[in-house]
């Protein structure tokens, strides 16, 4: 009977020995399986940590730039505007978020009655108290100037983005680039076949809009050829559209407009340009897309060579404002300080061109 009980006693002795084995084994793979998830999750945690940081400082300093939120005295009513062509896409992009932001201002565009539709148009329009403010391609001019002053008020140009200005000919052309000075010589009348510039021959059919309408001027005000009148052969397009359209069918033709509006086109190419002949400036972002693959990829304007001035031809984007100490300068001055806001400015370069701040 001892015998039994001993034995009872020892079998209770190991079952429970083995239990608390069994007890100590489970806590040891618990805390080692604990230990080894805390260890993998440390790395996510910190990095969670560190993104949270980063999107603080994101926000802290999204929260200083300024925005079309933060400009202040922006008039409550409708205002009608218009101009340069070259700026289709910062009315499509960024005066929509304009709009979108500060839903109290309402703008319309305004096509000319007479004339295709442009910075010259645009620019008689304001002077003619037809348009609240203008949106130009190229500087005022000095008979603009005065024509303001005589009607009682002054005009201020304010830049707010930069393009540059394409020289775009029939993809078939071969020629080497132009320089700023046989550019002009062509308009001239000057030169008239394309082997006077290194190309076949081939006559020169150069196309322009009509000075009176044009959206960008190769005879700028400060030039030694402010004034002069293009030569007879010139013929004469109501807006780059058609241009481009003449250009695909004429194979010694020549057109000059924004860079941004004719770039992405696939019927035609862009020449380099330049001060001189050893130093030609091609406007297009690198790498160029091909023809072929045109319609899916479009080519891109060469911001690079705006910003650091090496392409020599360049069209500087201004708000036209009427200085009458009215609605259309309240209006005037408050989109231009929109489009040079730190959104303004992001938004302009997103539509293609090149920001000023």
């Amino acid at each position: 009977m001892d015998n039994t009980n001993q034995r009872k006693a020892l079998i209770s002795s190991e079952i429970a020995l083995f239990l608390r084995g069994l007890i100590i084994g489970k806590v040891l793979t618990l805390m080692v399986i604990g230990g080894l998830l805390w260890w993998l999750l440390r790395p996510n945690l910190a990095s969670r940590t560190s993104i949270n940081s980063s999107n603080q400082n994101f926000n802290s300093l999204s929260s200083t730039a300024s925005t079309f939120q933060t400009v202040a005295d922006v008039p409550t009513d409708s205002f009608n505007y218009g101009g340069s062509t070259a700026w289709a896409s910062i009315r499509q992009l960024v005066d929509s978020q304009i709009q979108s932001d500060r839903p109290e201002l309402q703008l319309r565009y305004v096509n000319p009655v007479n004339g295709s539709p442009g910075s010259s148009s645009g620019i008689r329009m304001l002077l003619d108290g037809k348009l609240d403010f203008a949106q130009s391609s190229r500087a005022l001019t000095d008979e603009e100037q005065a024509i303001a002053r005589e009607r009682g008020f002054t005009l201020e140009q304010r830049q707010v983005g930069m393009d540059g200005i394409a020289v775009i000919v029939n993809p078939s052309l071969n020629v080497p680039g132009l320089t700023v000075e046989q550019l002009q010589q062509i308009y001239l009348g000057k030169i008239t076949n394309w082997n006077q510039v290194g190309g076949p021959n081939l006559p020169i059919t150069p196309l322009s809009q009509r000075p009176e309408d044009a959206d960008t001027l190769i005879f700028p005000s400060n030039s030694d050829l402010k004034g002069q009148t293009f030569g007879s052969n010139v013929q004469y397009v109501y807006s780059t559209t058609e241009a481009v359209r003449q250009l695909s069918k004429t194979p010694g033709g020549v057109y000059y407009a924004s860079a941004r509006s004719v770039l992405p086109q696939c019927s035609v190419k862009a020449l380099p340009l330049g001060s001189t002949s050893g130093q030609l400036i091609s406007p297009y972002s690198e790498p160029m897309v091909s023809p072929e693959q045109c319609l899916r990829q479009r080519n891109q304007l060469n911001t690079q060579v705006i910003k650091n001035g090496s392409y020599p031809m360049i069209a500087n984007l201004f708000v036209i404002i009427k200085q009458n100490k009215g609605r259309e300068q309240q209006i005037g001055d408050a989109y231009a300080k929109l489009l040079l806001t730190d959104q303004g400015q992001r938004a302009i370069e997103q539509a293609g061109f090149v920001g000023v701040r």
